[in-house]
């Protein structure tokens, strides 16, 4: 069940529920934590239908869920049966669903709850001297049926809670480590939700694995626009077709001869790429959605080395009477490389080999001076050496 029935602040119509954290309403990301509990179906406990309740309805039966809407507590209770399990998440309640998961392993009844000190200044609601209710609960079926004897305009989530208590179902206190950086939070207003929307995707998109100039220069490009291109919808979609638009001027400049200019689109299309990465990665996990087997972030990189590739052969006047095999050699085994290299190594050494910003910049500036070939043979060499002199496992 979910709440959204209180506005976003004194004077609002828009519910809480529907304020927008990193491009999703925090509705939809409690649907990531409803699917991440293998929840079945979803009923709304709303005012009436509104646009966002119904691209809500959409994305729920989108990912195989059934969805209802109920406009009061008694309308709840008919929906719910006794022999069903009912998981309460409270209006405004953002919360990460790795860690809400492990908390309900056992699948048995709930009432989460916290400190009552710092959960009353975050909004939470005391139920007790010592605690106040965490917004997230799991109960049995038979709680909802109680419904029937209380106003038709009661608040449901409190109503169930206070229910729930009486009738015996445990408490167990959010661990302290659940509650850090954006772990735990209830959002009710929009100052709140663009405040967490900007701790989260910093939290989201972390650098991990070592980091690059290519890499953090994308990095900080997102954490500084993703905001704006997340709200705005269809984010990685609109940078993953810009990244054609720049691969698509590399060649140009390539078939013009200006194979510099090339390399440098080239780069630039590299950070585009690590930006729809990113983007698509803050996409995922607010819609509560798998990464696919072959994300889009990984097919534009192809591109970007096909193209890096192409460039170099481009650089590279054949011989007359040269094999095919000659010519292509020297590019070809540089990209295997690159590919193969970094899969043996970590941190920052890898991190900088997969850089393909690095080497765009690199390659251009060879160009610039006619020395790509054995600029490409040079940096061939190295990549072999650093896979015979460092540790399998990677060193820094």
């Amino acid at each position: 069940m979910l709440a959204m029935t209180e506005p976003a602040g004194a004077g609002q119509a828009l519910p809480r529920a529907f304020l927008r954290v990193a491009g999703a309403s925090v509705a939809q990301h409690q649907l990531g934590l409803v699917l991440a509990l293998d929840c079945q179906r979803v009923i709304c406990v709303a005012r009436g239908m509104s646009p966002e309740l119904i691209a809500l309805q959409h994305a729920a039966e989108d990912a195989g869920l059934q969805f209802y809407v109920a406009t009061d507590a008694r309308q709840l209770s008919g929906l719910v049966t006794a022999n069903d399990e009912l998981l309460v998440i409270g209006d405004g309640l953002f919360a990460d669903p790795a860690k809400v998961v492990s908390l309900f392993e056992s699948r048995v009844p709930l009432v989460l709850t916290l400190p009552v000190e710092s959960a009353l200044a975050a909004g939470f609601e005391r139920i007790d001297l010592n605690r106040a209710a965490a917004g997230l609960m799991r109960v049995p079926g038979h709680v909802a049926e109680s419904l029937h004897e209380l106003p038709a305009d009661c608040d449901v989530p409190s109503a169930l809670t206070r229910i729930a208590l009486q009738s015996g179902v445990p408490m167990r206190d959010v661990p302290s480590a659940a509650r850090v950086g954006t772990g735990w939070r209830l959002i009710r207003s929009e100052a709140e939700a663009y405040a967490v929307e900007t701790e989260w995707l910093n939290e989201q998109l972390a650098e991990t694995g070592g980091t690059s100039p290519g890499r953090s220069v994308a990095r900080l490009a997102v954490l500084s626009l993703g905001s704006s291109l997340l709200h705005a919808g269809n984010a990685s979609n609109a940078l993953a077709i810009a990244v054609l638009a720049v691969i698509v001027m590399a060649g140009g400049f390539g078939w013009f001869g200006l194979i510099w200019g090339g390399f440098l689109f080239a780069a630039f299309a590299s950070l585009l790429v690590e930006g729809v990465r990113l983007l698509r990665l803050a996409e995922r996990q607010a819609m509560g959605q798998l990464p696919p087997v072959i994300p889009r972030s990984d097919a534009l990189a192809w591109l970007v080395d096909a193209t890096i590739g192409l460039l170099s052969l481009a650089a590279i006047s054949r011989v007359p009477e040269e094999s095919l095999i000659s010519w292509i050699f020297p590019p070809t085994i540089l990209m295997l490389l690159l590919v193969l290299v970094p899969n043996l190594l970590t941190g920052s050494i890898a991190a900088w080999i997969r850089d393909r910003a690095v080497l765009g910049v690199a390659l251009a500036l060879a160009a610039l001076v006619g020395q790509v070939q054995i600029t490409i043979e040079v940096l061939s060499i190295g990549l072999v050496l650093a896979a015979l002199a460092l540790p399998m496992r990677g060193q820094d």
